[in-house]
């Protein structure tokens, strides 16, 4: 899958992961390959990538935002990221 994380004052990450944790409104969900198109706003929290197999997961620390999915490939508009 393909992945932008942007705030408004910079992209901060672009590239290919195997999944991702987001905290969403109403609970933290994952997105993993061919996951059906969504939409959700976000909460203060921790989003977890896995970017290859048996890998380190990067983790980003966001203050809210919104994440699109949509035939592979994942927005993350945070409004910032510690």
């Amino acid at each position: 899958m393909k992945i932008e994380i942007i705030t408004p004052d910079k992209k901060i990450f672009e590239g290919d992961i195997i999944s991702i944790r987001v905290p969403g409104k109403k609970g933290s969900f994952q997105v993993l390959k061919d996951h059906a198109p969504i939409i959700s706003t976000l909460e203060n929290g921790t989003v977890i990538i896995a970017t290859k197999e048996g890998g380190t997961d990067m983790r980003y620390e966001i203050n809210g935002g919104v994440i699109e999915v949509k035939q592979n490939k994942i927005i993350l508009l945070a409004e910032s990221v510690r």
